[in-house]
């Protein structure tokens, strides 16, 4: 019949994807929920164990479930792509190096032991040949980079901790896939060779990324820019998180792989905060589209009919977990806070788990049955997942104190200081001086805890969730001062509030000129270059000690200090000059 419309039947589950999102996005916000829980409980509505089990006698039940989860398989990978594609955004390779302990130290350790003792147990105990033990042990080890990430973030010591454990299993994904393969009964000779090749090829792929995009990113973004076109740009970003995740397949490493380096190729350019932002919706729905797919593989009806055997799974993977990873995070030196909140967190299974237990069925090392026991168990630990990170930080508060996040202060406007290192407490000292109230707001618990002890008012947050300045009350603060030592961090900062709060006043630690330029871009109200001020004050003193005379000396200072501010003018876009001032007693002559 002429102009009869027809859906699709990935055209009617994209419109039941979105009309899930329009309904848990904002309800769940509303009562202070994370929506990742909303995903999944959607996932098990409207998938083939929810109503998709009345279709046959409700038809129009059809227009409202997802009776075909394997539709939905791609665009969840490409929301895990997109996840690893923003870490990579929010890193550097700066900080990935910094993070070389933790990546390989600690993320080899939790994965081999948590895998190992896994797979003992399961040989002993259950019957399973070593091939299934070991596939199972493994599977079971992994944490979900999905889920975990978007609860903890990367900058909080818990962060860091689930960031390089993370990581290392990203890595491990493709070797362990290979070697159950070649451990499987029906497995060809040359299963290690086929590894050896592809670890190989995926190496050279790396590094040739790694140097095209170092030199070609910023022309393509530049370019990009130029245009003003947000089509453009949105278009160029996913031709390179695309382009590099199919190079790493291509080799048969896993997509994630090249969507992290191009996230750490982009995040050292200038352009990285806007591709963080235009990327941002996407990501959000493709991550929904996996938990719905997630939420999709759990029957009920099959865990209430084995809800004791179940239980006891669930229960047995959490607590082994999360004391194995606990335990090596204190022994490597974390607080005993940041030990448990991080070993609770990331307790449960992960996405990667259901891809090994897959690879295991099909190369006939563990039978359907068990899979499938085990797939539920998975399951349902990612569901509990933001539950189980209330419940760590709940437990790290009683086993170690933690300063939190004070509520802000209807009745005082104070300035806020992010970053409470040696700089951040000079300043504090000098507010206090001038009977100035203030807030010291740091991430790092250690550091909360010692300033208090030294009687600064401060507090435990991370600044770049904007809840932790909103409960400070950042609205009515007649300042803020950002006084910690990560240029990239800072930068991201100073966009961020500008774009919040547009008659803020931003006052910014520099390291030197050209990060003193680039906060004055992103917004900055003031920026202060550490090493210009140092330098000069050092010239002064060295030159009036060997006989120079004061006059000529001040006099050259404030030449080189306003050469460097017609500098600053120029690079950071600026109308005028700005102010660089040592001390009140030697002011600018401009």
């Amino acid at each position: 019949m002429a102009g009869e419309l027809t859906l699709s039947p990935v055209m009617s589950d994209a419109l039941v994807i979105l009309g899930s999102a329009g309904i848990v996005i904002p309800v769940f916000a509303r009562f202070r929920i994370t929506p990742i829980i909303g995903f999944i409980l959607i996932g098990i509505l409207i998938g083939p164990y929810g109503l998709g089990t009345l279709v046959n006698r409700v038809p129009w039940l059809s227009h409202i479930t997802i009776s075909d989860p394997d539709r939905l398989t791609p665009f969840a990978d490409f929301g895990i792509i997109l996840l690893l594609f923003a870490i990579g955004l929010e890193l550097s390779f700066n900080r990935l190096w910094q993070l070389r302990r933790l990546v390989f130290g600690l993320g080899s350790l939790e994965l081999l032991i948590i895998g190992s003792v896994s797979a003992a147990f399961f040989g002993y105990y259950s019957g399973m040949n070593t091939t299934a033990a070991l596939a199972l042990g493994f599977a079971l080890a992994f944490s979900s980079t999905a889920i975990v990430l978007p609860i903890s973030g990367t900058r909080s010591p818990v962060g860091r901790a689930a960031l390089s454990m993370l990581l290392f299993e990203d890595i491990m994904i493709v070797p362990i896939i290979f070697i159950l393969g070649a451990l499987a009964p029906n497995a060809a000779t040359d299963g290690m060779s086929g590894l050896t090749t592809t670890l190989v090829q995926g190496g050279i792929v790396i590094i040739a990324l790694l140097v095209i995009g170092r030199f070609a990113l910023p022309r393509l973004f530049s370019q990009a820019a130029r245009t003003k076109s947000p089509e453009l740009f949105l278009a160029a970003s996913l031709l390179v998180v695309i382009g590099a995740s199919l190079a790493t397949a291509a080799t048969g490493l896993s997509p994630i792989v090249g969507a992290l380096i191009a996230g750490l190729l982009i995040a050292e350019t200038e352009y990285h905060g806007e591709v963080e932002s235009i990327m941002q919706p996407f990501k959000g729905l493709a991550l929904g589209v996996f938990l719905i797919t997630i939420g999709m593989s759990i029957d009920v009806m099959e865990i209430w009919r084995n809800l004791g055997e179940i239980f006891a799974a669930v229960v047995g993977v959490l607590v082994f977990k999360a004391i194995i990873t606990g335990c090596l995070l204190k022994l490597m030196g974390a607080r005993r806070s940041t030990a448990t909140e991080t070993g609770v967190l990331m307790a449960s299974p992960s996405e990667t788990s259901l891809i090994v237990l897959a690879a295991a069925t099909s190369a006939l090392v563990i039978d359907v049955e068990t899979a499938q026991f085990w797939q539920i168990v998975t399951a349902i630990g990612l569901t509990i997942t933001p539950v189980l990170a209330k419940l760590g930080r709940v437990i790290a508060r009683r086993v170690e104190a933690v300063p939190e996040l004070p509520d802000g202060d209807e009745s005082e406007a104070r300035t806020i200081i992010i970053g409470g290192g040696r700089v951040g407490r000079l300043i504090a000292d000098m507010l206090v001086t001038h009977d100035q109230p203030y807030v010291i707001l740091d991430s790092d618990p250690d550091m909360i805890d010692n300033a208090k002890r030294d009687g600064y008012r401060a507090a435990f947050g991370d600044a770049a969730r904007g809840d932790a300045l909103s409960r400070l009350g950042i609205e009515k603060a007649p300042a803020l001062v950002l006084s910690m030592d990560e240029p990239v961090l800072a930068q991201r900062l100073v966009a961020k509030l500008r774009g919040e709060y547009p008659d803020l006043l931003i006052v910014a630690r520099a390291r030197d000129t050209d990060h003193a330029a680039s906060l004055y871009r992103a917004g900055a109200s003031h920026s202060v270059p550490e090493n210009l001020e140092s330098s000069l004050q050092l010239s002064e003193a060295v030159l009036v000690d060997i006989g120079v005379a004061m006059g000529p000396v001040i006099a050259s200072i404030h030449a080189k200090r306003d050469e460097y501010r017609e500098r600053l003018e120029v690079d950071g876009g600026l109308n005028q000059k700005p102010k660089l001032r040592t001390s009140a007693a030697d002011p600018d002559p401009a």
